[in-house]
């Protein structure tokens, strides 16, 4: 009876785990086409993740308590069977199972992230063993999702073998550096993308997930982040940014300039479409460096607004949360004026910011934030980030995941009519290794084809764009405007209407009931990004308006944009 459990809940974790990559599959057709962005459906694969690895544990644990009572517990761990299932890969492939839940729980992923990122690669251990585990037949029930997973992850190595331009590199007085990138005119995004951004000085292995805090209006050919220096591998990098303040870091600028950052990019990912221009009225919530890409949904909005062209918002709220008054010259980046003159007759911008940690504002007003530094240097033709992944181009995307998967078809027939059957190949566990290995060589046989003259594609574009527009003059210009706005940091007006709150926390059901009366029987959008607590105060207070709302007061319709590994 124990047993036939155990093989019940094996065949149940299975079923799991045909789902279970498919979330992660960051530059997977099928979530475009369904539009769910990948930092909503990382969450999938969180709970699908808890289930397979406990109905998996289930299914070890029965047998092992059904072996120790026949009083063969260690014979059977070690056994490997040519005909059958063969238990010790299935032991390895549990193990490693075992070790990626535990450090992928909250409390150790929060605390150890590297620790939690570097088991996770323990996933080809998992996969490969559990292949000899059960065999070819029985793992194709769940090889459909991994293969897709295999597809989108050689797509994006060949991706991020790229080394993409640091055009600036700027540390904010705050603890933030912003790093700005080439990209290719023909490379898509919006103001609610995110990249993976890897910095080879500082580790080849880790990848880390960072807003975009650009708008794609603001220039063709370059892409921002903002990086808030919170853990080892952020320090690492504010250390590799030399300071500007200091007369041996002014000279190390001369000199190398961006040459010590080697940067690595994927993406971009997130949603296709822009859904914070869907709203006419649109209250911004962010905790912290959740701002970043509020600075790009802003900047969007005001160029759309400079331009004349169609833009829905017309009452924008800010609400941010930060703990130490260091923190404003974010926000202070965003010069409104400069971007759109006299925006304010199109366009109501308020700010409220809240100082938790600091009763008083500062003893100087106009405090002026120093230790600045920057590092500009033009780009080399040719590093900029690759369109291959993230809104690349669907046509040849398409192309690429249908080769491989009638790639790996052929591949299994001639494997089948000049090897298996010839040979007589019977073991149940080389037959899954076999399998495996024809999804990886479908991969890189009838793929990489597709890739190579894709990239050919991409670069014969980028040189027609390059001629057409002038791409050396936009970055240097670009460049110029981020000197001058550094050299003029000073919190001023910039016609947006702002509060400063010091010692106090946001009053959302204050703050949402005040502006349902002055703006109207509108919806109003909410879109908020920072911590789980700040996440779940704003929810709970959108459900609370909704459920007592009048039949004149708006809708809140609530929008979450972080993303948590």
């Amino acid at each position: 009876m124990l047993e036939l459990s155990g093989l019940r809940f094996g065949s149940i974790g299975l079923y799991f785990l045909a789902f279970l990559f498919l979330p992660i599959t960051r530059g997977s057709v099928l979530l475009s086409i369904i539009d769910v962005p990948f930092e909503q459906a990382t969450r999938y694969h969180v709970w699908l993740g808890h289930l397979t690895m406990f109905v998996f544990t289930l299914h070890g644990l029965f047998y092992l308590i059904a072996w120790g009572l026949q009083g063969r517990l260690l014979h059977e761990m070690l056994e490997w069977k040519d005909y059958g299932v063969a238990n010790l890969p299935g032991v390895i492939s549990l193990l490693a199972g075992l070790l990626m839940w535990v450090t992928s729980l909250s409390p150790v992923r929060k605390k150890q992230f590297e620790l939690f990122f570097y088991t996770h690669q323990l996933y080809i251990v998992f996969v490969i063993f559990l292949a000899l585990h059960v065999g070819d037949f029985v793992f194709s029930i769940a090889a459909g999702g991994i293969f897709l997973f295999v597809i989108d992850r050689f797509l994006r190595f060949c991706q991020s073998r790229r080394t993409v331009d640091v055009i600036s590199a700027t540390c904010l007085p705050c603890g933030t550096v912003e790093l700005v990138f080439s990209k290719p005119a023909n490379l898509q995004y919006n103001a609610l993308s995110f990249i993976f951004l890897q910095i080879r000085e500082l580790s080849w292995l880790q990848w880390h997930p960072f807003s975009v805090s650009s708008s794609p209006l603001a220039g063709k050919n370059h892409v921002s982040v903002l990086i808030k220096v919170l853990g080892e591998w952020t320090a690492k990098l504010r250390s590799n940014v030399p300071d500007k303040s200091s007369a041996e870091g002014e000279k190390e600028l001369l000199n190398q300039s961006c040459s010590n950052i080697t940067a690595s990019v994927e993406g971009p990912y997130g949603h296709e479409l822009p859904y914070h221009l869907t709203y006419e009225n649109l209250i911004l919530v962010a905790g912290g460096i959740g701002i970043s890409p509020f600075l790009a949904i802003l900047s969007d909005i005001l160029h759309l607004t400079k331009e004349g062209k169609p833009c829905l918002p017309k009452n924008v709220l800010v609400i941010w949360a930060i703990k130490k008054s260091d923190e404003l010259p974010i926000l202070f980046t965003l010069d409104a004026e400069s971007i759109c003159p006299k925006f304010s007759e199109k366009l109501n911008l308020e700010a409220y910011v809240y100082v938790t940690r600091e009763s008083d504002p500062p003893l100087e007003e106009g405090k002026f934030y120093k230790g600045i530094s920057s590092s500009v240097s033009p780009p080399s033709k040719g590093s900029h980030m690759s369109v291959l992944v993230g809104t690349g181009n669907r046509v040849w995307s398409g192309v690429y995941v249908i080769l491989s998967v009638v790639g790996f078809a052929i591949l299994m027939a001639l494997l089948d009519i000049f090897y298996i059957n010839p040979m007589n190949i019977v073991s149940w566990w080389y037959k899954g290794l076999l399998f495996v290995g024809c999804m990886i060589a479908s991969v890189i046989i009838f793929g990489g084809p597709v890739i190579y003259l894709w990239h050919l594609w991409e670069k014969r574009i980028l040189n027609a764009e390059e001629a057409a527009d002038g791409r050396k003059d936009d970055v240097l210009q670009h460049s110029a405007s981020v000197n001058m706005a550094q050299d003029n940091l000073v919190p001023k007006d910039h016609a947006i209407s702002r509060r400063m709150y010091y010692g106090a926390r946001p009053n959302f059901e204050e703050i949402f009931t005040s502006v349902s009366e002055r703006w109207g029987n509108v919806d109003i959008g909410i879109i908020v990004c920072g911590p789980e607590t700040l996440q779940s105060s704003v929810a709970r207070e959108c459900r609370s308006q909704n459920l007592r709302r009048g039949s004149l007061q708006p809708v809140f319709h609530f929008n979450s944009h972080s993303f948590d590994l």
